[in-house]
């Protein structure tokens, strides 16, 4: 690396610590969970668990009502609040809400970036995703889950050069040229990733309608899987969804229903190596073709590539590269243009 290339890290480095140590004013904080149903379960044999190793045998009945399908939301509101809404932050498929707290290599996320720009920001684990908590399966959750392997997201969320790209070895992993993905963090990122099941969508839809109806109108900024429901929750409740952030939707709404979403301002953001991949141009070109609808209704959409944008070396987990700040600035010059803040 050359002296000037060392130098200009060290600053970077700095202007992220000096940024960080400025205090957060929080005028609330708290948490809560939402949404769920209750289910029973019968038919199961009674047994006996011992619950702390010399502990006394308890009898366990699996027989009866069970809480489940509920998902946990962290809220922080500012001192001074300059978003005209509250922003809800959700995260894409075997995530959870840590998506947006601090970076696998420790840098500042975007929750705490937007809460410097005055949003309230509501942050939550989906169902069946951390601090919402698991269910049964088969007998609630139908399937079983998927857990990744550490090279998994390595080779497919756009950070290495594709198939077999991952080693053990951090010095021989094959990284895509110019990726902005902090690669010396990446054990930290796979630490962070969770069980995820494909047949909880519906579930997944319901909580998170529970929380926009809680909650009242909001923005809702989204990742990944997640590209799914916020389209599909602001189709459900367009009176009370104020805009729509994806951030690489890998799924969307229900294209017959595009024009609900006419009159909610929309940004779709991609990163780069796109081209190289063999899933996401394919992915990339659903989102289009979604974005298309809505505008073919009188909609407002607006597609951001970001190596077009002279934002170059975006992973799939774009809030946690390197240029995150950067990305996160366009997003709140985008929500400032369309009146959000006050």
């Amino acid at each position: 690396m050359s002296r000037l290339a060392i130098a200009s890290t060290a600053a970077l480095l700095m202007i992220g610590h000096a940024r960080a140590a400025e205090p957060i004013t929080l005028r609330d904080m708290g948490s809560f969970h939402v949404g769920g149903r209750l289910v029973e379960i019968s038919g199961k044999p009674v047994r006996e668990v011992v619950f702390a190793p010399g502990g006394v045998p308890a009898k366990v009945d699996p027989n009866g009502t069970y809480q489940v399908e509920q998902m946990y939301v962290q809220y922080f509101l500012p001192a001074n609040e300059k978003g005209a809404y509250p922003l809800l932050m959700w995260h894409g498929g075997g995530l959870t809400g840590v998506t947006y707290e601090t970076t696998p290599d420790g840098r500042e996320g975007w929750l705490n970036y937007f809460l410097r720009k005055g949003w309230a920001v509501y942050n939550s684990d989906a169902v069946e995703r951390g601090r919402a908590g698991w269910a049964q399966y088969p007998d609630i959750f139908k399937g079983e889950p998927v857990f990744l392997t550490t090279a998994n997201p390595f080779e497919r969320f756009r950070i290495g050069d594709g198939p077999n790209s991952y080693d053990p070895d951090p010095a021989k992993r094959k990284v895509l040229p110019g990726n902005q993905f902090p690669v010396e963090g990446y054990e930290n990122f796979v630490k962070q990733n969770v069980p995820r099941w494909t047949t909880t969508d519906d579930a997944t839809i319901a909580a998170y309608i529970a929380e926009i109806d809680r909650v009242g109108p909001s923005v809702i900024l989204f990742h990944s899987q997640a590209g799914t429901f916020g389209f599909k929750v602001a189709q459900a409740r367009p009176d009370k969804v104020k805009a729509l952030i994806a951030i690489e939707p890998a799924g969307i709404g229900d294209l017959a229903k595009a024009a609900v979403l006419k009159n909610i301002p929309t940004l779709i953001i991609y990163g780069d190596y796109i081209e190289r991949d063999s899933r996401w141009p394919k992915i990339r070109a659903n989102g289009i073709a979604f974005a298309d609808a809505i505008k073919a209704a009188g909609g407002s959409v607006d597609i951001v590539d970001l190596p077009q944008a002279g934002i170059k070396g975006n992973s799939h987990m774009v809030m946690m590269d390197k240029n995150n700040l950067e990305v996160a600035g366009l997003i709140q010059k985008w929500l400032e243009a369309k009146g959000l803040t006050k």
